[in-house]
């Protein structure tokens, strides 16, 4: 029987994004993209904090010197979560408007990596980028459609990619020294007609959890085996988006979902699309890696 989360802020955000957990804070990040909003969760007042950023905005990390970065229409940013200013670093896609950036996170030596996609989802669009912490920017990967979920194993030997349209995740062979991948290779396959692999998050035994846009549900799956362990259910809501590690012991599931683009009868039947969801598991997570630059 699959696990049920409970909505935790009816936000309606239009493309809820991007949860991390700020184990420093005890608060969680997460964005509407389309909104142009980041959060700052705090689950002890309840209170939700928004900011406008005035730019699609597609993941957020936290910052070691202060802060956090974004990932934003164009590139790279950063924002000041005091004074709210924000700030363009490296705008590598600035000549593609009709790109944005979708998810990111920062990978064990503290680069953060981070991916595109076309507005209209056309095939092979968007690229994964990664920011070293000089702040240069490297392509890593080409002809990407909906660039989305991303983590990387306790040992730091293998990163783990989705790329939504291709329905699979992707494994690849890490470098943490150089931050290079290699020998790409599928671990996962989701049927079509079940929906989209969208954001992901690892837990503690190496197992991961994938939010599945369309289908209300976070999935985990054994990525040795294939085998699909547990599933959680978001009640309401079916456009799932990404689900991160959070809480004092790392054990909470915290899942975003999106309202963008319902009919009127989609409505009626999600009346909780776009809230901020929330499960206690039996598992722990692992905390998120900040960007070093």
């Amino acid at each position: 029987m699959a696990r049920k989360a409970d909505p935790i802020v009816q936000q309606g955000a239009r493309l809820g994004e991007g949860s991390l957990w700020h184990p420093q804070t005890e608060r969680l990040f997460w964005v509407d993209i389309i909104g142009q909003t980041v959060f700052i969760f705090d689950p002890k007042s309840g209170e939700n904090r928004g900011i406008n950023v005035g730019t699609d905005v597609g993941t957020i990390v936290s910052r070691k010197s202060g802060g956090v970065m974004l990932g934003v229409k164009g590139g790279f940013a950063s924002l000041d979560l005091e004074t709210e200013a924000i700030e363009e670093i490296a705008m590598v896609e600035i000549d593609l408007p009709n790109n944005r950036f979708n998810d990111g996170k920062c990978d064990p030596a503290g680069r953060f990596w981070a991916g595109s996609m076309a507005y209209d989802f056309a095939k092979g669009a968007g690229s994964l980028y990664c920011m070293d912490r000089d702040l240069s920017v490297r392509k890593v990967l080409s002809n990407v459609s909906i660039s989305n979920g991303l983590v990387w194993t306790a040992d730091q030997a293998t990163f783990y990619y989705i790329d939504s349209l291709a329905f699979q995740i992707a494994a690849f062979d890490y470098d943490v020294t150089t931050g290079e991948i290699a020998n790409r290779r599928a671990v996962v396959e989701l049927p079509e007609d079940v929906g989209f692999l969208d954001g992901m998050s690892i837990d503690a035994n190496g197992n991961l959890w994938v939010a599945i846009y369309r289908a209300g549900q976070v999935r985990c799956w054994d990525p040795a085996t294939g085998d699909l362990l547990d599933t959680v259910e978001a009640p309401g809501a079916k456009l799932i988006t990404s689900c991160a590690f959070g809480g004092p012991n790392l054990n909470e599931l915290y899942i975003t979902s999106a309202s963008n683009g319902l009919a009127e009868q989609d409505k009626e039947e999600q009346p909780l699309a776009g809230s901020l969801f929330r499960a206690e598991l039996d598992v722990a997570g692992v905390p998120a890696f900040e960007f070093a630059g």
